[in-house]
This record gives C-alpha cells, sequence and structure tokens, in this order.
C-alpha cells in the first residue's frame, strides 16, 4: 500500500523559516508545525506501508545513509570490577545521513545490547557493523532518512568490546555511559541521544539513565528490565530461568579461546552463584544487598536521569514482566512515580507478548487467555510514526510536544487513550473470599503427607449481573496461610469462572508476605496474610460472570520453592479479601488504530 504525502510544502518552508520574532509570527509558526502531523484519532483513515515486517512512516525521508564508521573508546575500569582489567575498549558501529556531508549536526538513535557477535562460534548473530535484522533495518528504514544517526553499540565483553562481562551491573552501565557520552560528542551530533530497544536493549536504556548523561534525551524501554531481582523473583518465587541466568549470557558471548579469560572476573562469578544461593536460602542469600541492588536501575535513574520515558510493555509478557513498569516496592507504581516526579512520560500497553507493538508476526502466535482475543487489533501499523513525532520534539526540538499519554489495549482488543495508566479514577470492588465457594484446603505437593491436596480453587459469584465489568489496574489480594515450614509458596490464576479464559495471575513466597523485596523468616503453624498483587490486568468481565482463583504451588515459568516438597500452605479462604480495580468509560477515549485485514 502507498504512503500518504500531505505536508511537504510546510515542512520545507519551517526548515528555511525562523520561529524568532514578535508573539504573533510564533503563533503562526506553532499553528503550521501542528499541522504536519495527522491526529492520532485520524491514523486509522490514513494508508500504511504493511509490506515489512516492521512499520512505516507516513512520509519517507530526503535523506540517505552513509557507509557503516566504526569506534572503539578506551574506558579507564580501575576498581571497576574485581580481579578484572584495568582499562577496557567500547566498541560501536554507526551510520550518518547525508545531510552531515553538508555539516548539518544530527541526533542519535542507538541500540545497546550484548546480542551483537551472540552465540558459539560459528552460529553467531551479526556484528555491529552489520544493520540488525528486524530493529536496526527499523531505525535505519524509518529515521536515517529524516536526518537521525543511528549507532549499535556492545556492551562490555561482547562482539568487539573488552573487559568484564558484568551482566547488569556497574561496569557495564559504564560501557553503556561511555558510549552515549561519545555519541553526544561529535562534531556532526547535536548533542542529543535516545535509547531504544525490547529486553535487554530496554534494560540498557535503563542502566543509561541511571548514569544521568546530559546527553541522553529520551529512553524507549519496550519491555525492558528495570531491576534484575524483581525480574527473576516476583515476590521471592524464582522464574526457572533465574538459576542459569548470568551463565547462559556467558556462555554464549565466548569464543572459547584464551582471550575468554579476560571476562572472568569477580563480577562474573558472583552472577553464576546469585541465582542458585538466593532461591535456597532466601532470607539467608549473602547476595541480596550487593548483586541485586547494583542491578537495579529504575530506583538509581529517579532524580538522576533528565530526560523522557516512552514506556512500552506487552500485558502478556511473561518474559520481562508488567509490574517491571507497574510495580516496585509496596506502595509504588514506577509508571505514576516517573509523573509525579515531573518526568515526561509516554505509553503504549498492548496486549501482546515479549514483542514490538508492529511485531505482527509474533501477535498471530498467541492462545486464548494470553492475548489470543486481541490478536485482530493488536499490531500497530502507526508505531513508526508515532514514535517519529516523539523524537522530533524531544530530539530536535521540531514540533508539537506529543501528548503524554497512555494508549491501552484491553483482552478483548479495544483500544482506548487515558491520561496515565492505571488510571487515577480506579475503584476498588471489594469481596470477602468467605463469600466464595472453595475446593480444597491446601497448595503444595507436600500437603499429601496429611492426607490434604495440591491445589485450592475459589469460585466467586459475578460482580455485575446486569453490565460488563472494567477491570484495569494491580488488583491485591491479601491471602491468610498456615505454613508448616520456614517456606512454601502460591501461584494464583485469576479467571472468567464462566469460560475459564485467562485474567491474570499473581505469584509469592511465603518468606516474602510483606511484598516487595525482603524476605521474612516465618514460624510454622502461625498464620500470615500474604500481602498479593496480580500483575497488570486490562480486560472486561461480562455481565453475570464471576471469578475463580486457582491456587497451586507454583505455575508457568516459576519453580516450586526450594522446601518443596517437604513445605506446604493451609490456606484459609474465610480470612482472605480481594479488590478488583474497575472503571468506567463511556466509549469516548476508544482509539481505532490502522489495521490489515490479512493480518
Amino acid at each position: 500500500m502507498g504512503r500518504r504525502t500531505h505536508a511537504s510544502a510546510i515542512i520545507a518552508i519551517l526548515l528555511v523559516t525562523s520561529l524568532s520574532g514578535c508573539f504573533g509570527v510564533e503563533e503562526e509558526a506553532t499553528k503550521q508545525i501542528e499541522e504536519i502531523y495527522p491526529s492520532v484519532w485520524d491514523r486509522h483513515n490514513l494508508e500504511w506501508n504493511t509490506s515489512h515486517t516492521h512499520s512505516f512512516l507516513l512520509e519517507p525521508g530526503p535523506h540517505f545513509a552513509l557507509d557503516v564508521q566504526e569506534a572503539n573508546i578506551e574506558v579507564d575500569t580501575t576498581g571497576v570490577w574485581e580481579g578484572g582489567p584495568n582499562s577496557a575498549n567500547v566498541h560501536l558501529s554507526y551510520w550518518l545521513p547525508s545531510n552531515t556531508q553538508e555539516g548539518e549536526q544530527v541526533p542519535v538513535i542507538a541500540v545497546v545490547s550484548p546480542y551483537f557477535s551472540y552465540g558459539s562460534p560459528g552460529d553467531e548473530s551479526s556484528p555491529t557493523n552489520v544493520v540488525g535484522a528486524g530493529r536496526g533495518e527499523f531505525i535505519y528504514d524509518n529515521y536515517i532518512p529524516h536526518g537521525y544517526a543511528f549507532a549499535q553499540v556492545a556492551v562490555f565483553a561482547t562482539e568487539e568490546s573488552t573487559g568484564c562481562f558484568d551482566y547488569r551491573g556497574d561496569g557495564e552501565g559504564l560501557s553503556i555511559h561511555t558510549a552515549v557520552e561519545w555519541l553526544g560528542q561529535q562534531e556532526w551530533s547535536n548533542g542529543n541521544v535516545a535509547i531504544y530497544g525490547k529486553s535487554y536493549e530496554g534494560a540498557t536504556a535503563w542502566e543509561a539513565a541511571a548514569q544521568g548523561s546530559p546527553h541522553l534525551k529520551t529512553i524507549v524501554p519496550i519491555s525492558g528490565t528495570t531491576a534484575l531481582g524483581p525480574l527473576l523473583y516476583k515476590n521471592g518465587s524464582a522464574e526457572a530461568r533465574s538459576q542459569v541466568m548470568h551463565s547462559n549470557y556467558g556462555g554464549s558471548i565466548l569464543d572459547y579461546d584464551d582471550d575468554d579469560l579476560d571476562n572472568m572476573c569477580g563480577d562474573v562469578v558472583e552472577g553464576f552463584l546469585a541465582g542458585p544461593t538466593r532461591y535456597g536460602l532466601g532470607e539467608f542469600d549473602p547476595y541480596m544487598d550487593n548483586y541485586y541492588d547494583e542491578r537495579s536501575h529504575i530506583d538509581k535513574a529517579l532524580g538522576t536521569y533528565n530526560g523522557s520515558i516512552y514506556w512500552v510493555q506487552g500485558l502478556q509478557d511473561w518474559n520481562v514482566d508488567p509490574h517491571q513498569v507497574f510495580g516496585g516496592p509496596p506502595g509504588v507504581n514506577w509508571y505514576q512515580e516517573y509523573i509525579d516526579n515531573g518526568y515526561d512520560v509516554a505509553g503504549m500497553i498492548g496486549q501482546w507478548e515479549h514483542n514490538y507493538p508492529d511485531q505482527w508476526t509474533k501477535h498471530n502466535n498467541q492462545d486464548s487467555g494470553y492475548g489470543g482475543e486481541a490478536i485482530h487489533n493488536m499490531t500497530r501499523w502507526d508505531w513508526a510514526q508515532d514514535l517519529f513525532e516523539w523524537f522530533e520534539y524531544y530530539l530536535k526540538g521540531i514540533g508539537p510536544q506529543p501528548p503524554l499519554h497512555a494508549q491501552v489495549q484491553r483482552n478483548d482488543g479495544e483500544w482506548r487513550i487515558e491520561e496515565t495508566w492505571p488510571p487515577e479514577d480506579v475503584e476498588l470492588q471489594h469481596l470477602e473470599l468467605s463469600s466464595c465457594t472453595s475446593s480444597g484446603t491446601w497448595v503444595g505437593t507436600g500437603s499429601f503427607i496429611v492426607g490434604g491436596d495440591d491445589t485450592l480453587t475459589v469460585d466467586c459469584d459475578p460482580f455485575n449481573d446486569n453490565s460488563d465489568t472494567h477491570i484495569a489496574g494491580l488488583a491485591p489480594l491479601h491471602l491468610t496461610v498456615v505454613p508448616n515450614f520456614d517456606g512454601g509458596q502460591v501461584f494464583i490464576e485469576m479467571q472468567d469462572a464462566e469460560t475459564g479464559i485467562r485474567l491474570g495471575h499473581a505469584t509469592m513466597d511465603v518468606r516474602y508476605h510483606a511484598g516487595g523485596y525482603e524476605a521474612q523468616t516465618v514460624t510454622p503453624g502461625s498464620a500470615v496474610v500474604m500481602m498479593m498483587e496480580f500483575q497488570a490486568i486490562d480486560a472486561i468481565l461480562p455481565a453475570g460472570h464471576g471469578l475463580r482463583f486457582v491456587m497451586s504451588e507454583s505455575g508457568e515459568d516459576y519453580l516450586p520453592p526450594a522446601c518443596s516438597p517437604t513445605c506446604f500452605l493451609h490456606v484459609l479462604p474465610s480470612l482472605s479479601t480481594f479488590d478488583l480495580p474497575t472503571i468506567e468509560r463511556n466509549g469516548s477515549n476508544v482509539l481505532i488504530t490502522p489495521q490489515v485485514q490479512s493480518e
């Protein structure tokens, strides 16, 4: 399909017209600028290029990419690593747009990653000097033609960068900060840098933000890890990968030669031990206060970073869970915390898994209850345009400020625009689980020792017989249990009781019953209230449908507790409560998005 042409003359005028002068001239110029972009509400009426695996801008740019250039930046790493070298190099490759040949200075969009030349020998991914498939192509195709430089940066010990592979640690942060500073200080740079990327490449955006470079003007973390401990241990519940995360990365960056010895400093060894130690020892884990605290970046960035945030998150993401954005210490929602602290924040929150908003080939693979009901309206073919308007303002100072709102998708596929998410007008509908019907009393395989069962189901009557219930936000469940051991775990799946469709999940190790990151010893035989909270939910519960809570020792990709099968929990629904976050909307903020029938 073709691209819509609609403002070339205005853009040309703006490029040669000064915006200085009297108030009337400035007002007229602002009015002209605002005519550049079609409203987000009207995008579904426009024609979009849907011929590729990523989205495209409405207007192709006038420039082309020059040949790739490379840089090796030497860094003083004295004291950075335990037992590591005192100097290391950061390697990056970059592409400049052709307008830099005339001396124009341009902003930089960077992808910072360990995934260049990643993998076992003979099966590595592409190096930094080759445009990365998918996301590198997305930036190269869309933004270089509009006068942006594009850089691919390898963190320490990956690709041609040297030093220790300090997984999400201070050493890795130094390599990222070095690259941002270098990119912002080149003669062809206007001094403004953005970091863009998903997953690890979104985590590096937060690592950079925590360093506070004045050149870092905006970050676009897409399901980016904000803190390693909560990623691998949700309220103490261990994901399976928590035991091998560091070693998997370590094995994939090795070349299996003598140079690999440079990677093996004390931080690397600590990483191999941190996962199994925390899983087995819980509150007695000696690594909690150093390894994981060092690898928490979102708290360090608050007040240090001086830029904007375009936050993108999949509500069905099991790789980087939504609580990395909509969560934090008890009582803290990071998304709102940054807004409340004066940051410019926008969000795009879809029902996709660990994917980009426009990654339609992956969206098609989602099952019912895991985003499947939203697939028909999921892919954002206007993502490149949306992000372009963001970059133009925050990296070039061109155009109106993008609206600082949240574009949110419900589990049935409907998109809408909210001022923030969870919405500020959420009302909690209180439910005493004593009013529900329970089947079973025990959670944990060890309960068979006393003649119990290992799962518990709680069925609750409909919330509303006359109208649908719109769930939006974080749902707290205060579950009273009696442990038989200093340990035990509950994994809960919330379902539509009529259809069985999954709505959300929560998990917690009983030693983390207060919520957050601090474990406490529990006394066998004494009742404990587990302050659980479901992962972020935006879903519709049809009229006349109730809720079902299915409780087990573990579920999905979480490990059973280390004490299993010795430990188990006696669950007391009669002393437990649940609050359902609900909103009411009249349809006025529903957003119709561009879609393709063949998708």
